[in-house]
């Protein structure tokens, strides 16, 4: 499950009318990454809106996820600001049945890394299912050190360490995937994220791509998966390379934005399909993804 593509859909919402998710919209995106041969489906990372859901909101997401997912293994988020609201958040998510949980070190005071190996303790403590360990220090501002990769891996049910990108030469980025495989215990996965680094990644030995781009447009990422984790450099290489433009719009906008305005697009959600505040892009954004999109033939 923490090893293979981690495909991470986006969570449409409809608030234009004011009636919350998408429900159909998030189902339809959930059964194509199932039937594409996604190896995990990520409900409520954080292309899934997690941090501006409620709690009710996140159940129901995580509902719909493991009935749509046709028995693919479904990792639901669990960040939030409280330890309480993620143990609650946890609860939930094992009770829609969940094979596994996602984690953030979600603040808002800054944290350090004893406030954050305090809070893997006191979640891996009360869970039955496994967790990976969620560093995106793009979003939640906080950096893990290997120090403390180590002692949060050392933790009972810790399954996988997702981490935030790689280094561009590729001698360095198999020698920093070494160095994590040395100091994490052998059944704790390395799982790169990034999506234009997933390659680079995946051939420097990273045993799971958690795909933003996964979650809306699955099979290039299984393609692309399958030929790095295949051993096919050459390949993995060409597919990345074909999909340039779409990692320069992912860098030029965001990750986010780009990945709802590929979906509205596609129609595989409604307009503006993002939570306000959150706008989306603007009209001349929309159509370069859109010529993007078409020309790529995605």
């Amino acid at each position: 499950m923490f090893t293979g593509l981690s495909a991470f859909p986006l969570t449409p919402l409809d608030e234009q009318t004011e009636q919350g998710i998408d429900e159909a919209a998030y189902a339809h995106l959930v059964r194509r990454c199932a039937a594409a041969g996604a190896d995990s489906i990520t409900a409520l990372g954080s292309t899934g809106s997690y941090a501006y859901l409620t709690r009710t909101e996140r159940a129901r997401v995580a509902q719909l996820a493991v009935q749509h997912a046709n028995g693919v293994p479904v990792i639901v988020g669990i960040g939030a600001l409280r330890t309480q609201h993620v143990l609650q958040l946890a609860e939930d998510a094992q009770s829609a049945g969940a094979s596994g949980v996602l984690l953030a070190p979600v603040s808002y005071q800054p944290l350090t890394p004893d406030d954050v190996l305090g809070l893997f303790q006191d979640v891996t403590a009360q869970l039955s299912v496994p967790l990976a360990v969620y560093d995106n220090p793009g979003t939640t501002r906080f950096t893990f050190t290997d120090d403390l990769y180590r002692a949060v891996a050392a933790l009972p049910g810790v399954a996988s360490i997702k981490i935030p990108g790689i280094a561009q030469d590729p001698a360095d980025a198999a020698a920093r995937v070494a160095q994590l495989r040395a100091l994490l215990p052998a059944h704790v996965s390395v799982g790169i994220s990034g999506d234009s680094q997933a390659a680079r990644g995946l051939l420097a030995g990273c045993q799971a791509w958690y795909s933003v781009i996964g979650g809306t447009l699955p099979e290039v990422a299984v393609e692309l998966t399958a030929a790095a984790l295949g051993g096919d450099t050459e390949r993995t290489e060409q597919l990345s390379a074909r999909l340039r433009p779409l990692w320069d719009l992912f860098s030029r906008h965001g990750s986010y934005r780009t990945t709802a305005a590929v979906a509205e697009h596609l129609g595989l959600a409604r307009r503006s399909c993002l939570p306000l505040p959150v706008r989306g892009l603007d009209d001349d954004a929309r159509a370069q993804v859109a010529r993007v999109v078409d020309a790529l033939g995605l």
